[in-house]
């Protein structure tokens, strides 16, 4: 999916895919109707895009802020190197 916001070309098939929602209740692909995915441009920034099986709904993208993506990676579970991913180590609690 290839979207334009705020002067930002977005697209899925040029950016990497990081971390993703699918299957996360072990057999479906969409629970609930719905997954995300988190991606990562060639130029850095970060975006999730929205897949949707409900008839009304549609998928979509949604640009987020370095902060918004690390706390969509924590959530989602992402298992990737979080400083190769982000450019930073996690605090330590």
């Amino acid at each position: 999916m290839k979207k334009v916001i705020g002067g930002k070309l977005y697209d899925t098939s040029t950016a990497e895919a990081i971390a993703d929602n699918e299957f996360s209740d072990g057999s479906n692909k969409m629970p609930g109707g719905r997954c995300s995915t988190l991606y990562k441009t060639q130029r850095g920034n970060f975006f999730a895009y929205h897949e949707t099986c409900w008839q009304g709904e549609h998928n979509s993208i949604e640009p987020l802020t370095k902060g918004e993506a690390m706390d969509f990676f924590e959530n989602i579970n992402g298992d990737g190197d979080f400083f190769e991913i982000f450019g930073t180590h996690p605090e330590i609690a």
